[in-house]
């Protein structure tokens, strides 16, 4: 069995790769990307089977949206939560990450909701009779998450 491994992509090129990797698993066909961002890629054995987005990077406000996808279950480890969310909270001094999620990824909503993540519907936002489901997840409510406490990270500010 391969080990599944991460990591953050190291130029431009590889981020704009990694980008549009994920925006087509999002938006097939569209030839969309996500500008100017930062990413990561999950890799099982030579094979990429997830990517996450770090992008409208607000700076001032100290928010950062985070988009993903994957092709297998595999990629979103603790491993890879931990760094999902350590990069914008402990290195970057985000306050706050925004998930823009479907109504029917109950997947995601499981996750991010244990994580701390807050939901808001926002009526028409993916179309005229699709709601868009944000999800902010605060750096306060990332830390008092059940998982960071068990792992022993201290609760409050990152």
């Amino acid at each position: 069995m391969n080990r599944v491994t991460w990591g953050i992509a190291k130029d431009g090129h590889e981020t704009d790769l990694l980008s549009r990797w994920v925006a087509d698993k999002i938006w097939p066909g569209k030839g969309r990307d996500f500008g100017n961002c930062r990413g990561m890629a999950v890799i099982d054995g030579e094979t990429l089977i997830g990517g996450l987005i770090w992008h409208n990077f607000d700076e001032d406000a100290g928010v950062v949206e985070l988009s993903a996808a994957s092709i297998s279950k595999r990629w979103l480890t603790r491993e890879t939560l931990d760094v999902m969310f350590g990069v914008p909270f402990r290195e970057w001094g985000c306050q706050a990450v925004v998930f823009r999620v479907s109504p029917d990824d109950r997947p995601m909503h499981r996750m991010l909701t244990a994580y701390g993540g807050e939901l808001f519907v926002l009526p028409r936002l993916r179309g005229r009779d699709i709601d868009e489901h944000v999800f902010i997840v605060t750096d306060d409510a990332w830390t008092s998450n059940k998982f960071n406490v068990k792992a022993g990270m201290p609760a409050g500010k990152v």
